[in-house]
């Protein structure tokens, strides 16, 4: 065989993405199929009237501040477990704070909590499981501390971190930011591990087709349904986590409103009929926003599968 013949090709970014015309477009397809599902829009609208009302609440009109403690003028002690009524909303806690000024506090500071840690999640998980997944050399090496980080409970990992350092918000951002992205790797690994070997991405490689190209053009797209499902189910997970350690006496100190701490609090007069207030109206904001990111989540991620793609 004369080798004269054949050189290798070099790879060309250009005519990788020459293709034939096609009015197809993913993102329109997967809005076009989401806005089908009336229940999904609505909680869509739902959850953005609430993040944005959550923001600017402070800005308004005749709001008060979430710690000030109000006095009875009449006794001149402290308006103890006030009822709602047309001055307090949602009524007054047990030292007389407004319990409408610290329910919207506590949501954005549990919101906070959230987002942070889903997106940390998401970009560590993502990053860490697609070369888990689709870099060889690595695999032995990531498995390896996995399987260590693994076998250590998040929630011991979550106490002893709250126990060690100064109770705050960036304190419990990273206590769940420190295993949380875990499953993440996982999942994606494994769903990487099922289509690296598949013959276009075999080709891509014959042609000498980069490593992170391959993974971003090749790998990714085929994931984004899953991956938007478990980045919508971390925030409410995230938001779960900080209900959990403030029941448990380990989340943010009660000067830092959040929705665990207005829950724990609640909890704790529930057994007085007329003092249950305080424990509905924390527990009714933090199911919509759970509620509506895991509905939200489910329908975006089948929305943006293109098997349901018309």
């Amino acid at each position: 065989m004369d080798k004269s013949l054949f050189e290798f090709a070099a790879y060309d970014g250009t005519k990788a993405e020459r293709t034939g015309y096609s009015n197809y477009s993913y993102w329109r397809s997967t809005v076009q199929v989401f806005m089908k599902n009336k229940v999904a829009v609505f909680l869509l609208f739902l959850m953005i009237t609430v993040l944005t009302f959550t923001m600017i609440q402070p800005y308004l009109p005749g709001q008060k501040s979430p710690t000030k403690i109000h006095i009875d003028e009449a006794t001149g002690m402290q308006l103890r477990n006030n009822p709602p009524d047309s001055e307090f909303w949602f009524g007054t806690n047990s030292i007389g704070q407004d319990l409408w000024a610290r329910i919207w506090s506590g949501t954005r500071t549990s919101l906070l909590i959230g987002f942070f840690v889903g997106l940390y999640e998401a970009i560590i998980g993502i990053i860490v499981g697609a070369l888990w997944g689709y870099v060889r050399r690595l695999e032995s090496f990531i498995t390896s501390a996995y399987n260590v980080l693994n076998n250590i409970p998040t929630t011991i990992v979550l106490i002893l971190l709250t126990y060690i350092m100064k109770p705050s918000v960036f304190t419990m951002i990273f206590a769940m930011c420190m295993t949380g992205w875990l499953n993440m790797a996982r999942f994606v690994r494994n769903l990487i591990v099922i289509i690296r070997d598949r013959e276009y991405n075999l080709a891509s490689r014959c042609l000498g087709t980069p490593t992170n190209r391959i993974i971003t053009k090749n790998l990714l797209p085929y994931l984004v349904s899953v991956i938007m499902l478990r980045m919508a189910l971390a925030i409410p997970a995230a938001i779960g986590y900080e209900v959990f350690l403030t029941y448990i006496g380990l989340g943010l100190p009660i000067s830092i409103p959040s929705l665990g701490n207005l829950i724990n609090e609640g909890r704790r007069v529930m057994g007085v009929p007329s003092l249950r207030y305080q424990l509905i109206f924390p527990a009714v904001v933090l199911s919509i926003i759970t509620i509506s990111f895991y509905v939200i989540g489910n329908v975006f991620a089948d929305a943006s599968d293109p098997r349901n793609h018309v």
